[in-house]
């Protein structure tokens, strides 16, 4: 009998492993190409995964809550019941034999004997990046995670090894205690406040994706200094533009069209024209994106965000950034985007008109130095400028804002970005063709 191996798959560039959080099968289930085998979560998203071959499951090497590594195995499947005994006793041999050296090797990767007395859990990547940078258990336990519920990632550890400058030394004999005077003291954390709970109050533990966005938040505050910029701009002309040609557009495209698309054509018209807004920080160095990525927050059923990537937006006309967004937008509510729409992104749109709002003042979607909100559509009194003298007439107005990174924009330059991209709205053509 013949095997078929299943392992973590590639979940993109970022992601190095992936919690299984559900199995669909059990050992001895018979399955066809694309059932779904596991559900799998990581950091940006989470997936399920199907079958590429029918067979039975032979063997589940990982239970739920496992994290485990990129392209490890964790299920094997037989894709051949039929066949002469004798052949398939000695597969079966074979394939208990290969079975029980992954379990094995799975077995030493997850449980090494110097993690044993840990109360931590460390992923098999962590640890094996432990192991090759001789780093103790002990010296493992003092490094802050920045995971979900304070796990420790890869880029925990090897951050801690870069503020090192050089590998810590293999455990030795103990060394004699410098002079307390010699080391440098630490600055204490600072202590968590401690928050009363009254008889009539509730509490709600959240949940894993708001643990997430949460951390996130946080560390973009921490890492960039925020700075918010506001217009109002007229788009009388992009509100009759839709009007005009929105049953149209959903008849020969089969897609609704809303607001969002024309807004994205803008920002990303505007990105090409001021590049520092399309960047990333890292350290003193700046990055100049070469791709205009734009992720648009998308709120789910359960409250949560998420921000789907429209890649190479500034290529794609109104009809390609219609389609891209709504597929996006519709498989982001029911958890069907994969890793890689999620990530990659250049620079970020949050739509608060959604909900009605005026105004926002996003939080920038780190490693992205920039974020644009778009507010309520409302009609208006406005002074116009005409030939006869100036006339009061109703105007359709709504504001526009983007937060910029302070360490490499300053207002006059986030203010001009955001000029430019109200003035490509007032000057929306009326009479475009789809």
């Amino acid at each position: 009998m013949s095997e078929f191996k299943i392992q973590m798959p590639k979940m993109g560039e970022s992601v190095q492993e992936a919690t299984i959080t559900k199995w669909f099968v059990k050992e001895g289930d018979k399955i066809e190409e694309d059932d779904m085998l596991f559900e799998i979560a990581t950091e940006k998203v989470d997936s399920e995964i199907p079958s590429p071959v029918d067979g039975v499951i032979k063997k589940i090497l990982f239970e739920v809550d496992s994290i485990v590594p990129v392209g490890e195995i964790v299920a094997i499947i037989q894709t051949d019941e039929d066949g002469d005994d004798d052949d398939s006793s000695s597969d079966e041999a074979s394939a208990a034999t290969d079975k029980e050296e992954v379990a094995s090797t799975a077995s030493e990767e997850k449980a090494p004997a110097d993690f044993k007395e840990s109360t931590r859990f460390y992923s098999p990547l962590v640890r094996s990046i432990a192991k090759e940078e001789n780093i103790s258990l002990e010296v493992l336990e003092t490094i802050e995670g920045s995971g979900a519920g304070g796990r420790v990632q890869k880029q925990d550890v090897l951050d801690y090894l870069a503020g090192k400058g050089a590998k810590p030394a293999a455990p030795a004999a103990p060394k004699a205690e410098a002079p307390a005077a010699s080391a440098p003291k630490e600055k204490p954390a600072a202590p968590k406040p401690s928050i009363p709970v009254g008889a009539d109050d509730k509490v709600i533990e959240m949940d894993r994706i708001r643990k997430i966005i949460s951390e996130r938040m946080v560390q973009s505050v921490s890492t960039a200094p925020h700075v918010t910029s506001v217009v109002e701009t007229d788009v009388t002309n992009v509100v009759l533009w839709r009007n005009k040609v929105k049953d149209e557009f959903q008849a020969k495209f089969g897609q609704k069209l809303t607001f969002m698309p024309v807004f994205i054509e803008a920002a990303a018209t505007a990105l090409r024209e001021f590049p520092m807004l399309n960047a990333s920080v890292d350290g003193d160095k700046i990055i100049l994106r070469g791709k205009v990525n734009i992720g648009v927050a998308v709120a789910k059923p359960d409250g949560n965000l998420i921000v789907p990537v429209i890649k190479d937006a500034d290529q794609k006309n109104l009809v390609g950034l219609t389609s891209s967004m709504n597929d996006l937008a519709n498989r982001a509510r029911i958890n069907k985007l994969t890793p890689d729409e999620i990530s990659g992104g250049t620079f970020s749109i949050s739509n608060f008109g959604t909900f009605k709002n005026d105004i926002g003042t996003p939080i920038i979607n780190q490693p992205e130095v920039a974020i644009l909100a778009t507010g309520n559509i409302v009609k208006k009194p406005a002074v116009l400028e005409t030939p006869a003298g100036d006339v009061i007439a109703i105007r359709h107005k709504m504001f526009l804002s983007v937060s910029y990174d302070h360490r490499i924009i300053d207002g006059a330059l986030g203010g001009a970005f955001l000029r430019r991209i109200a003035e490509l709205l007032e000057e929306f053509d009326v009479n475009r063709k789809i």
